[in-house]
């Protein structure tokens, strides 16, 4: 791999910060680009601040763009050996316009993996996500599944169906014929939930436990999962393009899925919050709550209600059938073959991760705690 480039889109996200970080200690590359719409916005300053004052002999390069303008993509691809493609709107609770995924998730990815091809880039590593498999009902329990077992998602949301699409575009894409002769060699990353400091997700959470006096809602105790932490997650994409550019290891990488997983405990997501906050005096709502096969007809209730107002009304249901499945069901995914075809072993331990992440809430308490104090003032 002497004297390789990387193209990361979505570098300003939670995922791809991390990567960035990781790519620039890489002792052969020499270019690293970094890609996202977020630089235009000025509260992402600091952004700048994170990747350019990065220790690293390796070029850093910012770029503001949209993934989708073709011709900026194309732009962006000279010279480059390997993309990795973060960049994605996550939706589950249909804010985001229907269109508005397709677009970023598909088309953006299909303009990407066409930007490429033209551009004579050999290696194109995509993070996919677990929500491409499923789970479709949460009476289907799938403990340690792995990627031969074929599991794919049937909700029609946008946000799964947009992820399973583009990624079948990708894995459909590995053998393409470049523009200067040479060959695309592609393959999906699937990471369960990832969870780490300034995961936005956590954030909000945690933000609304504040708000109610340090009480998590309860609305997920039904399931069981094994969330993933994310400089693990920023591994396994290092690893894979280390993969696809190393004649032995390649041919068993391309075309290929992998879940990425490590060693988080097997538990419910409530329980899971519990334990990174409990240090900070957060508790679990103990309040009786709704049986799952009811919480679920509520669910279709409120979307039927939400659809037969669309004509006059745009509706917005709290939950859907979809997000209820999603924080209850059993389905966890083991990482064997990441293990065995990318060399994959989580860099941190679960001791570790809990502990940075806990500490990441204590700074979002103190945060608040000031926040009220100056108001008060």
């Amino acid at each position: 791999m002497p004297g390789w480039n990387c193209l990361v889109t979505g570098a300003g996200g939670f995922v791809g910060q991390r990567i960035i970080k990781m790519l620039v200690q890489e002792k052969e590359l020499q270019e690293v680009r970094a890609l996202d719409k977020v630089f235009r916005r000025k509260a992402s300053k600091d952004l700048f601040f994170v990747f350019t004052e990065l220790q690293t002999k390796a070029k850093v390069t910012l770029l503001e763009g949209d993934i989708l303008d073709a011709q900026y993509l194309r732009r962006a691809c000279q010279g480059i050996s390997v993309v990795i493609h973060t960049a994605a709107v996550i939706d589950v609770l249909g804010v985001v316009p229907k269109q508005t995924i397709l677009d970023v998730n598909l088309k953006g990815t299909q303009n990407l993996l066409e930007a490429c091809v033209q551009a004579s880039v050999t290696a194109f590593i995509f993070c996919s996500s677990v929500d491409v498999a499923g789970p479709n009902s949460y009476k289907t329990i799938v403990l340690n599944g792995h990627e031969e077992e074929r599991h794919e998602n049937t909700w029609p949301d946008p946000y799964p169906y947009s992820k399973k699409m583009a990624e079948k575009a990708v894995l459909a894409a590995n053998g393409s014929i470049l523009k200067n002769g040479g060959t695309l060699h592609t393959c999906a990353l699937r990471p369960m939930y990832i969870y780490g400091e300034r995961s936005p997700f956590i954030s909000n959470i945690i933000i609304m436990a504040l708000k109610n006096k340090g009480i998590l809602s309860a609305t997920s105790k039904f399931s069981i999962a094994n969330p993933v932490y994310v400089d693990n997650v920023a591994w396994a994409h290092i690893l894979a393009a280390r993969g696809l550019q190393d004649p032995k290891k390649s041919p068993n990488i391309q075309g290929q899925f992998y879940y990425v997983s490590d060693d988080t405990p097997h538990q419910s997501y409530d329980d899971f919050y519990y334990t990174l906050s409990k240090e900070w005096g957060f508790h679990l709502d103990s309040s009786w709550s709704l049986p799952l096969p009811m919480l679920y007809w509520l669910a279709f209730l409120l979307e039927t209600v939400s659809f037969l107002l669309s004509p006059v009304y745009r509706y917005r249901p709290l939950f859907n059938r979809h997000l209820v499945t999603l924080a209850n069901s059993t389905f966890t995914f083991t990482y064997k073959k990441a293990q065995r075809d990318l060399g994959y072993e989580p860099l941190i331990s679960w001791e570790e991760a809990k502990q940075k992440t806990s500490e990441w809430i204590g700074t979002l308490v103190w945060q608040h705690r000031e926040t009220l104090d100056t108001k008060s003032q």
